[in-house]
């Protein structure tokens, strides 16, 4: 499965057991300073996701988990366009994993970098029901997972050098 992972796109890819993620809910702190504005305002961030410890205990009850990073080069380290073009991608990259792991009828759990953003207004704002409950992907912070320790438990940068931005996604697995 590794190896169909990364001939999807992706840079690197890795095995590791569910036991050895670094689980950090103090990290949802961060969410609740809503730097990036979706704070109760999105169904796949915190609050609304669901309480840090069921999204703990949700995580916990799989065996192994797939983490994979996709490397962007920038023109400079001010490419925000260069970021949000990364990011877009990195998300289609993400669909294909979930059509990879729809298509082997197993339970999985598929994490992402960042919160939705397959809609321009989310559903929780509007007080409609997610509209794309298939692809709305929780991000790996709001399973309180802390990415950088993970990145470094499987022999993965978590930084890729100057002019770079690396995008972390997960997909647990029994």
């Amino acid at each position: 499965m590794e190896e169909k992972i990364k001939l999807l796109g992706f840079s690197n890819v890795r095995e590791m057991p569910v036991s050895e993620i670094a689980f950090e809910p103090s990290l949802l702190d961060l969410c609740k300073q809503n730097s990036c504005g979706n704070y109760g305002r999105c169904y796949t961030c915190p609050p609304l996701v669901g309480k840090p410890e069921q999204l703990v205990a949700e995580a916990k009850q799989y065996q192994k988990a797939y983490v994979f990073q996709k490397i962007y080069s920038l023109e400079d380290s001010f490419d925000i366009e260069g970021m949000n073009k990364g990011q877009k991608d990195f998300q289609k990259l993400v669909e294909d994993v979930n059509e990879l792991f729809l298509a082997t009828r197993q339970p999985y759990l598929l994490l992402t970098a960042g919160g939705c953003r397959l809609c321009r207004i989310c559903g929780a704002v509007t007080g409609e029901p997610c509209r794309f409950p298939e692809k709305a992907h929780p991000s790996l912070e709001a399973y309180a997972i802390n990415v950088s320790s993970v990145a470094a438990a499987c022999g993965l940068k978590y930084i890729n050098g100057q002019n770079t931005v690396t995008y972390f996604g997960m997909v647990l697995i029994d």
